[in-house]
């Protein structure tokens, strides 16, 4: 998905990829099943990569982590992020408005998964593919609908949600309620598209990264 970012935001930004576990080159590996047990492997990997000034994005429940993990690296007194990127995703202390699958099995959770979000990915339809990708997608859904929000103080660095316009699952007003989680400047901006918005023309986003980054 991020690897063709590097050549949209220029030579003086580095584009680091979080690969998890049960997915590309670690597609053999256990997925994570719990937000807690994910942050505190990230936060492990992350801590030699703090020594500049960085940036987090985070897509659907990539945004969540993002926001988890930079509460985590506050927690410990490490350097945070200059800028928090959440991409459609609503507000992480808001409930989870769709309703739980992860428990279901491989057929009937895909439906519901393409009912709940849309399809990223027309492959997925193929039953091969599916059965390969099943158990990271499921485990992603467990991760979200078992995580509890924990209220803290609301995080220094600027907070830009991004969405878009014919996302079912995710409204604006899910989105604008990033505005709480920020003590700084917040910022939102809607897109063209449904939920995989960024996966059909992630052109406008990505200026809008590279212009953020060169600020």
């Amino acid at each position: 998905m991020f690897h063709k970012w590097p050549g949209f935001l220029g030579d003086d930004v580095e584009v680091l990829g979080v690969n998890l576990p049960g997915r590309g080159r670690r597609l053999r590996e256990p997925p994570y099943r719990r937000m807690g047990q994910l942050i505190a492997a990230l936060q492990e990997a992350v801590r030699p990569h703090l020594d500049v000034p960085y940036g987090i994005f985070g897509h659907s429940l990539g945004a969540t982590i993002g926001f988890e993990l930079a509460r985590a690296l506050r927690r410990e007194g490490a350097p945070l992020p200059v800028h928090l990127f959440a991409s459609a995703r609503s507000a992480p202390h808001l409930p989870h408005q769709t309703r739980p699958i992860h428990h279901l099995q491989q057929a009937a959770f895909l439906t519901a998964l393409e009912e709940e979000y849309g399809v990223a990915d027309q492959a997925l339809r193929n039953p091969d593919i599916a059965a390969l990708l099943y158990p990271a997608l499921q485990a992603d859904l467990e991760i979200l609908e078992t995580r509890t929000y924990m209220p803290e103080e609301p995080d220094p660095m600027p907070i830009t949600a991004c969405g878009a316009l014919d996302d079912r699952c995710v409204s604006r007003p899910a989105l604008e309620a990033w505005r709480e989680q920020t003590s700084g400047q917040f910022s939102l901006y809607m897109y063209p598209g449904d939920h995989f918005y960024l996966l059909r023309d992630p052109a406008p986003l990505l200026s809008r990264l590279r212009d953020t980054a060169a600020r």
